[in-house]
């Protein structure tokens, strides 16, 4: 039994994130030793009773045992799926329908991952999709995970959020991107195009693979414009803030490249020429990555304190509560975490 699990936040309870946490844990029992769910008790035996996920039985089904620490995980009998409770009690709200309630519970089972893995109790967090519109719905002042997870972070470390600089990192097979802005409006993402912050994107990118033990990562650096701006024809940003971040990275010893035509780098970098790209928006670089499917992606926050992934899909309202989730992207995640963190 793992004395530092990885914890999994269920995500939204109005989607499919309980039941793809169970069905995981369902389809690779050997997993239920390190893991420890966070979230509501009723609402994950709800999503327990669904085809994905059997209910609780004596032949391979899910027992579903309170924990009031991740540290009790190594007295549960032999195959429970520990479940550590967030906030109060949910009377879990119907399936598939934003609610506030269920962003309060979301944000709930995230804070609570979270502060376990900054205080050492937990080696990483696994995040099951929630829904941006139920977090409004809720109050939260974040778009989403990354910025909900920089601010917890910051708060316990006592340093302004502006002293975390964190990024999002999606992968799949063959191909992962980092990015230089996240969840803003395109002309808030062209805005944010700066020497500074391109600069800040390669520093973390390189700082992450290296903790990972690669040596010398190879970055490719994306352009914001048609061919990488043709010299200036078509944009000036490569030549004024994108190629100058580049020079001072190279200056710092990390092996970066570019600025690079954005329509072609993804696939030289997927062909073995690279082993990351930074885009400069959302859109440029998660496209090509979901692109690949979205079965095998997996997302990870660089730049926290602590090790952060999530499947690279959202809270499928349109089939939660059928029994029809694939598990493959959290499984993804899951593993992905479990090789960036000590046991």
């Amino acid at each position: 039994m793992a004395k530092r699990p990885v914890l999994i936040s269920m995500g939204d309870a109005a989607g499919i994130g309980p039941e793809i946490v169970l069905r995981a844990l369902r389809e690779r029992p050997a997993l239920r030793r390190d893991v420890v769910v966070v979230g509501d008790m009723a609402t994950l035996r709800r999503a327990a009773s669904l085809g994905a996920a059997a209910p609780d039985s004596a032949e391979g089904g899910l027992v579903l045992a309170g924990l009031s620490e991740p540290a009790q995980l190594a007295g549960l009998p032999p195959g429970s799926v520990g479940v550590l409770q967030a906030g109060e009690p949910l009377a879990p709200p119907p399936w598939g329908q934003v609610s506030a309630i269920a962003g309060r519970a979301a944000a709930a089972a995230i804070r609570l991952g979270a502060q376990a893995a900054l205080e050492g109790r937990a080696r990483a967090l696994v995040t099951a999709p929630i829904h941006k519109e139920a977090l409004a719905a809720a109050g939260e002042p974040y778009p989403g995970h990354t910025e909900l997870l920089q601010a917890v972070a910051a708060r316990h470390q006592g340093v302004p959020v502006t002293a975390l600089p964190v990024r999002m990192m999606l992968s799949a097979p063959g191909l992962a991107t980092v990015l230089v802005s996240i969840h803003v409006s395109l002309r808030e993402a062209l805005a944010a195009v700066t020497t500074e912050g391109v600069l800040e994107t390669i520093r973390i990118t390189d700082a992450h693979f290296r903790r990972t033990g690669m040596a010398r990562p190879r970055i490719a650096v994306a352009g914001l414009n048609p061919h990488a701006g043709e010299g200036g024809l078509f944009g000036r940003e490569e030549i004024e803030a994108i190629a100058p971040a580049v020079q001072a990275a190279r200056d710092q010893g990390i092996e970066a490249s570019g600025p690079h035509p954005p329509d072609t780098v993804f696939m030289r970098a997927r062909q073995g020429a690279f082993d990351v790209v930074v885009a400069m928006y959302h859109d440029q670089g998660l496209i090509p990555v979901k692109l690949l499917g979205l079965e095998h992606g997996v997302n990870t926050t660089l730049g926290l304190p602590f090790v952060r992934t999530s499947p690279d899909h959202g809270t499928a309202f349109d089939i939660a509560g059928t029994g029809r989730a694939s598990a493959d992207s959290l499984l993804a995640a899951i593993d992905a975490a479990m090789l960036a963190s000590p046991a």
